[in-house]
């Protein structure tokens, strides 16, 4: 139980920090300077992002088996996050239920977690990763004008995705090993489509994805695997 103490003790000493991380918030409220108040409310968002991987990784470590206590049902898994699945050509297509977050001052760890877990998920299913000693990544954004604040490519959070396929599904994400598109379309939807791809199949996933192939609903599994 020692450990369990010590475990608890670390995430209230993280859950504290981001708590107090508001605090500076409160403070810049009313700030002339959108890139102070910009940096603290990533630094904040930081914070609970740290503390909420801890509680993550305490979730498992501790965890009593499947069942639960008492042998409850195990709840039911919600599709909040996102999905893995593989199209035609062995192409790796990972969906978000969400958009890319902004990074200009602070990494985004829960999106490299996030992505971590659905592979993990796909494996967990039976499923087998590929792995590409040259590939191409396209990050590519689904979402109407409202519902996206980030429009510099530069700002958005998409090395995290990098991040967490290296050495996974690529040896590495130097530029000789990886090759990076991050591309949108206007959309009611706010999603992420992030495919991975052997380098040498770019020409076929632009053509299709642009629809010279006829291929309607591409991200849909409008065309046969």
């Amino acid at each position: 139980m020692n450990g369990m103490k010590q475990d608890i003790a670390r995430i209230q000493e993280l859950v504290g920090k981001a708590f107090s991380a508001t605090g500076s918030l409160a403070a810049l409220a009313d700030s002339t300077s959108p890139g102070r108040l910009q940096k603290a409310l990533e630094e904040t968002s930081g914070a609970f992002e740290r503390s909420m991987l801890e509680l993550r990784r305490l979730c498992e470590k501790h965890s009593p088996g499947a069942g639960g206590y008492g042998k409850r049902p195990i709840l039911p898994r919600m599709e909040t996050s996102g999905f893995v699945e593989q199209f035609g050509y062995g192409w790796l297509h990972i969906q978000l239920n969400t958009l890319l977050p902004h990074c200009r001052y602070q990494p985004s760890e829960w999106l490299s977690d996030t992505i971590c877990r659905l592979l993990d998920d796909y494996e967990a299913g039976g499923s087998r990763l590929p792995f590409f000693q040259k590939a191409m990544l396209v990050i590519d954004e689904h979402c109407g004008m409202d519902g996206r604040h980030i429009f510099d490519q530069d700002n958005k959070g998409w090395k995290a995705v990098s991040n967490a396929i290296k050495g996974r599904l690529v040896p590495d994400d130097d530029q000789f090993t990886l090759a990076v598109a991050l591309i949108s379309e206007k959309s009611e939807l706010n999603v992420c489509h992030i495919t991975l791809l052997d380098l040498s199949d770019t020409a076929d996933f632009f053509a299709t994805r642009s629809g010279d192939y006829a291929v309607p609903g591409f991200y849909e599994g409008g065309w046969e695997h």
